[in-house]
């Protein structure tokens, strides 16, 4: 009798242990089949987001390579418009300091003023006048802006109001100290957009004209024509608008 119950209950125990192998079984595939599906819905995902991601990545590329080329372009425009235009380098940062003060400021109705001495340097006042409005530079000029009979310090106040920048024609006559020149001076010089014009003068005789120019960033018709020095503040003053 007890070799049967014994036995009944190593039969028991065997049932017992395949019935807990087959439910691990079942189980571990349960989870197995249920894991396959979680990494196959994960891959899938995160191929949907890196591919999202990639799109995204390749879009913000093409408009940053779009946005540089159209700066380079506007750059190479403005700093090599002439092939026979070479800058130093004080050239191309006075250049580069004047476009982007000229491209925050409001509109006015000229591109830039012109200030001079009559006594030397309206000839090539005149010169420069006519090379920067043959390249599309509107210049308040006083010999065709002002009118008789109204007061020269109102409308050259008011000129300088309406220019987005400021050309200082440097000549011994403008450095004396001639009035109209000092007051048109110290105007412009509260502009970050002064671009000095050196003519028959040095930049040292500028750095003794009262240390007004400090850092002595300009042009001078001693290495450049006029032409060439239209092309350059051109460049500098014309924006977009």
């Amino acid at each position: 009798m007890q070799a049967q119950i014994r036995a009944a209950q190593r039969r028991a125990e065997q049932q017992v242990k395949r019935e807990i192998d087959r439910v691990n079984r079942a189980n571990k595939k349960a989870v197995d089949d249920h894991n396959r599906k979680v990494d196959a819905h994960n891959k899938r995902e995160i191929d949907r987001v890196n591919r999202a991601n990639k799109r995204a990545v390749d879009d913000h590329n093409r408009k940053v390579d779009a946005h540089n080329k159209r700066v380079v372009d506007e750059v190479n425009r403005r700093l090599g418009a002439s092939p026979n235009v070479r800058y130093t380098e004080e050239e191309r940062r006075l250049s580069e300091r004047v476009h982007e003060a000229v491209a925050l400021a409001d509109p006015r109705d000229y591109d830039t003023f012109l200030s001079y001495a009559r006594l030397d340097g309206e000839e090539v006042a005149r010169e420069l006048r006519d090379a920067l409005e043959q390249r599309g530079v509107a210049v308040w000029f006083d010999a065709v802006a002002i009118q008789p009979g109204r007061s020269q310090a109102l409308q050259m106040d008011h000129g300088l109001r309406k220019a987005r920048s400021g050309i200082a024609l440097l000549t011994p006559a403008y450095l004396a100290g001639r009035f109209w020149t000092e007051r048109e001076l110290g105007a412009l010089l509260s502009k970050s957009t002064l671009i000095p014009v050196l003519h028959n003068v040095t930049f040292e005789d500028v750095a003794d004209y009262s240390g007004i120019l400090p850092d002595l960033a300009g042009f001078t018709t001693a290495q450049d024509s006029v032409s060439n020095i239209a092309e350059k503040i051109a460049s500098a003053v014309l924006v977009a608008d």
